[in-house]
């Protein structure tokens, strides 16, 4: 046997155990030969895991200290004898400052406004933080979009990427997002996770179907019990989907009895991608407080898998859950890393409390991150500790965190005033006013080239058209929507200036902003088709406007009859070359039942009023397709779970924020703004603005007489640029301190 070999050899680059390590003693080599010889027969009680902490299962409350000092949280009263055990000082508190733009973050994901901080300043009442709070965690459509950057991570949910091309992957986007936005509890969230009530929340048991042949590891079963284990419990499941796992107590058949929960098939096991003749059986990983029964339907087990998972003796999934949001709010997790809930923790009295309190009240996420944050734990001055392990880690409180990804692009997006205006069409961000919604009820005409078309016609020719049409505006609108329906790829132009792209892959629903493309009088609308489905299929298409003038009163535009048509493309993004008065235009015919005509106009009227809202929204990083700039800030792929990104800088990050033509074109076009905006403003009140805008401070003297100095000169836009990146390439930006 090789492995006998090895421990035999006496080259140091493959002897076995390397030669640090002492020889296998000569009595135990003698054994594994007669092991060797005997065919290495294998046994379940066998295993390589070594005796560790074993956590508890059920929730337990723990006897709170004494409040010290007028400091009523339970996380201080905990944390207050945690320090005198440690022999630890009590943290020193953040000031106002420090502690406004880390919870704007941390709950909400955005800096605070100008406005926020001088109300925040100016408040004189001794609960103000709290009151701050309250008033984040009431925003639900950004704190939705925000923490829907944490859920992605750990559901593994994305817009694009792996498996989407070939339909072997779904989002539950829409669920995900409708669940934070209505504060869903969190056991209602797990049975909707693992046993889907409808298609929209099925994705992330589904799994991944890959192209291809896959080891035993990766089939949609294994990926299964990987995914249940990893998220929900904090167990990595990956080794014992292989073999008995050489890190924990758990074995081959544990993985594969979760995995045969869901297998619609009989499910044997495979030891290192070999089988091994036995057949999983159906089965929880804690019996002690129940089963599941193998014999029932696949849709029972999970039925039965959810609950067992939310059981109230179960203090696995909260104390997990509770672990998750103490690292984000924290920067480290109670017990460390996250998805290591067999490790023992650095408190176990302060993650059971969480645990056991999140549970009492009815696993409300709210109020879980509210209870970290109002404490003062949370509040105190940062500090910055080596990435050590739990045994050797003394909690002194909250850990330094750099931004995220989505937390810096969304910064610099409200920053430079550029953020994009539309997003994952799924997600409804709307709040819109009833008679709005009345309004925009009344149908939109569907448009092609001819009317007499199928859907499932494979005669309709592959081609490129244009379609063109007028909106007469009697004076220009102080808030507007358009949206657009389209079986083809398409992009639509405002007065020769691009509003918006889609039709990829059937996306039907997608809508835009535009008030800054309008104008009094008519305004020209061009939409560039490419049809180029495969099998090729009839195209149709339906284009809306409704817009909100200065005196209230509202209009509604849609594509009709007058519109028309001609075939070809547009050179380039530059209007003044498309000469579209020389191109051979056609009328366009209405088309009663396009394809699709159902879904879009169940969407159409809600999708409109938000967009049409002067109260809508701006589009989040969260809500949109991963970029190159986002993947170089730290944004993963989202094919396997990420429970923990990394905190360091990277040579990639670092070129990317110095040469990103996106980022550049971001702070070139906020320039441009602020240069005009500049021209009524003090010197000395430019500065102070610039500061609090960007770093949600006011500038020290030193700081102050360096850029009133360089404004005082040159107020021009590139000045302006190199002012906006000189300040978000700062620590003072990129950390939450």
């Amino acid at each position: 046997s090789y492995f006998i070999e090895l421990i035999l050899d006496d080259d140091p680059d493959y002897q076995m155990p390397p030669e640090d390590k002492p020889r296998v003693p000569k009595e135990q080599l003698e054994t594994l030969k007669a092991w060797v010889d005997a065919g290495l027969p294998w046994d379940n009680s066998y295993t390589f895991a070594v005796a560790h902490y074993e956590p508890p299962l059920e929730p337990r409350m723990p006897e709170l200290p004494a409040a010290k000092a007028g400091r009523e949280n339970p996380i201080d009263r905990i944390l207050d004898r945690y320090h005198v055990e440690n022999g630890n000082p009590i943290p020193e508190m953040a000031s106002d400052e420090v502690f406004l733009r880390r919870v704007s973050l941390d709950i909400v994901g955005l800096l605070p406004t100008r406005a926020e901080q001088d109300a925040f300043a100016n408040n004189q009442s001794p609960s103000k933080r709290e009151e701050k709070i309250d008033e984040l965690l009431s925003r639900e459509i950004d704190y939705a979009d925000h923490w829907m950057t944490f859920w992605n991570d750990l559901l593994r949910n994305d817009y694009t990427g792996t498996g989407f091309i070939t339909k072997g992957r779904t989002q539950i986007t829409k669920w995900l997002y409708t669940s934070l936005r209505s504060n869903k509890p969190y056991s209602d969230m797990v049975r909707e996770l693992v046993a889907p009530p409808t298609k929209e929340s099925a994705g992330f048991i589904n799994g991944i179907k890959w192209r291809g042949e896959v080891s035993a590891g990766q089939t949609l079963p294994i990926q299964f019990s990987q995914s249940i284990s990893q998220s929900l419990l904090g167990i990595n499941m990956k080794c014992a989907s292989c073999h008995d796992s050489f890190v924990g107590k758990w074995k081959l058949e544990d993985a594969y009895g979760l995995a045969a929960i869901f297998s619609e098939e009989p499910l044997e096991l495979h030891r290192c991608d070999q089988p091994t003749g036995e057949m999983a059986k159906a089965a929880w990983l804690f019996p002690e407080i129940g089963n599941v029964d193998p014999t029932a339907s696949r849709d029972d087990r999970l039925k039965q898998l959810a609950e067992l998972l939310i059981h109230p003796k179960n203090g696995r999934v909260t104390r997990t859950l509770s672990n998750r949001v103490w690292a984000q709010l924290m920067g480290r997790g109670i017990v460390h890393p996250v998805d290591a809930m067999g490790s023992e923790p650095w408190s176990e009295d302060l993650l059971d409390f969480i645990a056991a309190d999140f549970q009492d009240h009815r696993y409300d996420l709210k109020h879980l991150i509210r209870q970290i944050t109002t404490s003062q734990a949370y509040q105190s001055q940062s500090v910055q500790t080596a990435p050590d392990s739990n045994e050797s880690f003394t909690f002194r409180g909250p850990e330094l965190k750099r931004m995220t990804a989505e937390q810096f692009q969304d910064s610099v997006w409200t920053i430079t005033g550029t953020s994009p205006e539309t997003h994952v069409h799924t997600i409804d961000r709307s709040t819109p006013d009833p008679a709005i919604l009345a309004k925009v009820q009344k149908p939109s005409p569907w448009i092609w080239t001819k009317a007499d078309v199928k859907r499932d016609s494979v005669s309709t020719p592959i081609q490129n058209l244009i379609f063109k049409g007028s909106i007469p505006l009697r004076e220009k609108p102080i808030s507007a929507g358009f949206i657009t329906g389209n079986n083809d790829n398409y992009t639509v132009y405002i007065n020769g200036q691009e509003a918006l792209t889609g039709g990829f892959f059937g996306d039907i629903v997608t809508g835009t902003r535009m008030t800054h493309m309008l104008k009094k009088g008519a305004n020209q609308v061009i939409i560039a088709t490419e049809d180029n489905p495969s099998p090729p299929v009839a195209g149709g298409l339906t284009a809306q406007l409704f817009v909100t003038y200065p005196d209230g009163e509202t209009e509604h535009f849609t594509s009709g009859a007058d519109w028309t048509f001609t075939e070809g493309t547009l050179p380039n993004h530059n209007p003044k070359s498309w000469k579209l008065g020389k191109r051979n235009w056609k009328p366009v015919a209405l088309q009663p039942k396009p394809s699709r005509r159902a879904a879009f106009q169940k969407m159409a009227p809600r999708t409109l009023a938000q967009f049409s809202s002067p109260s809508a929204k701006p589009s989040r990083a969260a809500l949109r397709p991963n970029t190159f700039l986002l993947k170089a800030l730290g944004r993963p792929a989202r094919d396997q779970i990420v429970t923990s990104r990394p905190n360091g800088v990277t040579t990639l990050e670092a070129i990317n924020l110095s040469t990103n033509s996106e980022l550049t074109d971001y702070f070139r076009r906020g320039a441009v703004q602020l240069a005009k905006d500049s021209k009524t403003i003090s010197t000395g009140d430019l500065t102070d603005q610039i500061f609090a805008t960007v770093l949600s401070r006011q500038p020290s003297e030193a700081e102050h007489q360096l850029l009133t100095a360089v404004l005082t000169e040159d107020r021009s836009p590139e000045t302006m640029a190199d002012i906006m990146w000189s300040l978000c390439m700062t620590p003072d930006f990129f950390l939450i301190r």
